[in-house]
């Protein structure tokens, strides 16, 4: 939808053991993009096929993320239309900044992240829960896997944590997700823990291997409205989700569509929709 002719793309690879090098050549391309997440990849295909290639790394740091944006229109020659949508996200950020100053008085929520289709799972550097006004609690622990900000942490430390509210990775379609709400709420192992006995577990959106700025810049819009209830009123999601993909990527209604292939049905506070079905 944000991009029609993608469909008629090419597939080159699925992971980084499929990639093959001379099937890159043969689409002759000024630049490959690649994971972070596969560190010798970008070293090998460059002695491969003598050509820049570039592997983006912001995955839940703001000020890196913003560095990819700019970074990434030197390379496609779009510096104008970088600075637009940096100037866009910092003054958006600068807002929230302004309506967080409304509850500073209050504690922050101590935020636990189940990401990747784990429970145990979590990202050790999560920008969206610091800049909503949250805790993240996994937050100084090394990540587990190279080129990542995935940690594995036991399922004793979570309940060591004992987080007041915990977030589930809802980005990606429902029958595609392993681990659920409905699965934590009901897992014995976990009934004491703080967030569970008040079913303060929700979905949220977050990244699986790339960051997609729209959605990280809305993501903390949304954080807010589920730590600070008093924001809601402040904050319509909905028009705000649309305003901002819209500004990304001139697609109006892509929120919409993205919010109809998460299931926006399963976005769920205090048992109402976040995004009611007369917005889909």
């Amino acid at each position: 939808m944000i991009y029609p002719p993608s469909k008629e793309l090419p597939l080159i690879a699925l992971t980084d053991e499929s990639i093959n090098a001379e099937t890159i050549l043969r689409f002759r391309p000024e630049v490959v993009f690649i994971s972070p997440s596969e560190p010798s990849l970008a070293e090998s295909l460059t002695r491969k096929l003598t050509i820049p290639v570039i592997a983006l790394s912001s995955m839940g740091r703001f000020d890196l993320l913003l560095e990819e944006l700019v970074l990434t229109a030197q390379v496609v020659n779009k510096e104008e239309r970088a600075a637009e949508l940096k100037a866009y996200f910092e003054t958006k950020l600068a807002w929230l900044a302004e309506l967080l100053k409304g509850v500073a008085s209050r504690p922050r929520p101590r935020v636990y992240l189940a990401f990747w289709s784990s429970l145990l799972m979590t990202p050790v550097y999560y920008d969206p829960v610091k800049v909503a006004g949250g805790l993240n609690l996994a937050e100084g622990l090394l990540p587990s896997y190279s080129g990542t900000v995935r940690g594995v942490v036991s399922l004793e430390q979570i309940l060591r944590w004992n987080p007041d509210i915990i977030l589930v990775h809802g980005n990606y379609p429902p029958r595609e997700r392993q681990v659920t709400v409905e699965k934590i709420i009901q897992d014995k192992r976990l009934s004491y823990v703080e967030a569970v006995k008040k079913k303060k577990v929700y979905y949220t959106f977050g990244f699986w291997y790339w960051w997609d700025p729209a959605e990280a810049l809305f993501e903390c819009f949304y954080l807010a409205s589920l730590f600070y209830p008093e924001l809601r009123e402040k904050i319509n999601l909905q028009a705000l989700g649309e305003e901002i993909f819209t500004r990304f990527y001139d697609a109006p209604q892509a929120f919409s569509h993205l919010l109809h292939i998460l299931g926006a049905q399963s976005f769920l506070i205090e048992k109402r929709e976040v995004f009611p079905a007369r917005s889909r």
